[in-house]
């Protein structure tokens, strides 16, 4: 039995649809793990919420830990304008000494660009080394309402 032309072009939209949806959810599901790679674990207080000064939560940075390699990753994962190209960054400092030295400057290492789902992997060594971490997203157009969110203190000394 042969379907009907309007049948057959709702079966096709509905396909294409699905097919077009597919690579945004796929984005969205990505982990801090999955993107920093195998042996990288979410370290206590890693996990900060990317808000807007009013509150609007735009996303979550994560700081990471490789205690195999000593290596820190850090990731900004939008919740907002998935699929969408907007400004995010992912960004990592890390203390120059081992010791708490505030004589010496940081060492910063940033990812920013227009992305659709995630700002990073932003990886370094800093093994026995203090750490801080931040992350930005912001909206398209005319919005001034950039989000941040991150730990601006020293911490995670190991």
């Amino acid at each position: 039995m042969r379907m009907p032309a309007k049948a057959v072009l709702l079966t096709a939209t509905l396909c294409l649809s699905g097919v077009v949806a597919i690579p945004a959810n796929a984005a969205a599901a990505a982990s801090p793990e999955s993107i920093c790679g195998s042996g990288y674990a979410r370290i206590t207080g890693g996990t900060q919420p990317v808000k807007t000064s009013s509150g609007r939560k735009y996303g979550t940075v994560y700081l990471l830990y490789n205690r195999s390699n000593g290596y820190n990753c850090v990731v900004t994962i939008k919740s907002s304008f998935v699929g969408t190209r907007t400004p995010v960054s992912a960004e990592l400092t890390i203390m120059a000494k081992p010791i708490k030295d505030t004589k010496q400057d940081p060492i910063v290492r940033r990812e920013k660009g227009n992305f659709k789902s995630y700002a990073g992997p932003v990886k370094y060594w800093a093994q026995g080394r203090c750490v801080k971490f931040w992350g930005t997203i912001k909206p398209l157009g005319h919005d001034p309402a950039v989000a941040s969110g991150g730990r601006q203190k020293w911490d995670n000394c190991g």
